[in-house]
């Protein structure tokens, strides 16, 4: 399949800019592969399609702060640093994008907060707006990282033109969130609640975690109009013993195994054995999932509405199957669901 083949019209009125007002209770798309058929649902109707022994696996990754607002030296020009990876606890080196890049050369030095305590150098430039920033601060690392985390803001994606608000910080991260390190959230996982969970677990439905932490990488939309030449940017991937014992019981006893979000299905297929099971796993993927392509583990998915030609839409239609996925999006726009991160979600199943 090409580029080409993703290309929609949205409006741009149908990009959330906030979230519903509870987790729950956005709307639902429910989709059913074999038959086409497709429901018109809240999040929170989502448990009638699950039974007891039937899993998710969700994606336990935090998002951190990691958008922070500098001077530079001498001008004053005010700079957006974005955190994307820190890359050396003890030199406080980090991987970060800048914005005006062009104004930031090796060398120059930027000043964060009203008190100017916590300074960084720039050391390397990466890609045009890539740089390598070594931070200086008088105080431990765990005084760095607080002070990292006082001054940084939620990373809402880009297309949210409005300023980041209080709730923003609670809202643009999951509740079972444990693990410090994705500059964007798992967004399929904002809409369950704790009484949605809850009753999931009194339902009999269990939980695997696995943490993913996601990267803009994500985001970056995809150039090459011959997909196999897109190349993913690469993401730390955790699966450990306790989450493959359950996903491969489940698979085991033939029960329904539904990967909450794009993230946790490119975890899952990142660690498949050659015998179709989940291993576990410590290092980095950078799979790039379309079609066509067999899926191993997962066969149920939720997932929110992704935007024209992102590797996120790409893996949808893969698993759902091209044509349905073009039905089903039409559906969306004319029904006026939300896309992308604050928006609407989708169960496939």
């Amino acid at each position: 399949m090409k580029l080409s083949h993703f290309g929609f019209e949205l409006p741009e009125n149908l990009l959330a800019e906030y979230p519903s007002e509870n987790r729950d209770e956005s709307k639902l798309m429910v989709i059913h592969r074999e038959t086409g058929k497709i429901e018109h649902k809240m999040f929170k109707d989502m448990i009638d399609y699950f039974d007891e022994g039937d899993i998710m696996v969700i994606n336990n990754t935090k998002v951190f702060p990691a958008r922070l607002f500098g001077n530079k030296e001498k001008t004053g020009a005010r700079i957006e640093v974005f955190l994307l990876r820190e890359l050396n606890e003890e030199q406080r080196l980090w991987d970060v994008l800048v914005d005006p890049a062009r104004k930031i050369r090796i060398g120059n030095k930027l000043y964060f907060g009203d008190d100017e305590t916590l300074v960084a150098e720039v050391i390397d430039n990466t890609t045009s707006r890539g740089r390598t920033l070594r931070f200086l601060y008088d105080g431990s690392y765990g005084d760095f990282r607080r002070k990292l985390k006082e001054l940084g803001e939620t990373p809402l994606p880009k297309y949210i033109k409005r300023d980041v608000e209080p709730e923003d910080e609670e809202r643009y991260q999951t509740i079972y969130a444990k693990h410090e390190g994705a500059v964007a959230a798992p967004t399929a996982g904002l809409h369950f609640s704790k009484h949605l969970l809850k009753r999931l677990e009194i339902k009999g439905v269990d939980f695997a975690e696995l943490t993913l932490h996601v990267g803009l990488g994500t985001f970056n939309p995809v150039e090459v109009e011959d997909l196999s030449k897109h190349k993913m940017d690469s993401e730390e991937l955790i699966i450990d013993e306790k989450a493959t014992e359950i996903v491969n019981n489940a698979k085991a006893n033939k029960r329904r195994i539904c990967a909450v979000g794009t993230t946790a299905m490119r975890g899952l297929e990142s660690a498949v054995s050659s015998q179709q099971t989940l291993n576990t796993h410590d290092g980095w993927t950078n799979k790039f999932i379309f079609p066509p392509y067999e899926f191993s583990i997962a066969n149920a998915m939720v997932t929110n509405f992704h935007l024209p030609k992102s590797t996120l839409l790409m893996m949808v239609s893969a698993f759902m199957g091209h044509d349905l996925m073009k039905k089903s999006y039409k559906e969306a726009i004319l029904e006026s669901y939300k896309f992308y991160s604050y928006g609407d979600a989708m169960l496939i199943i």
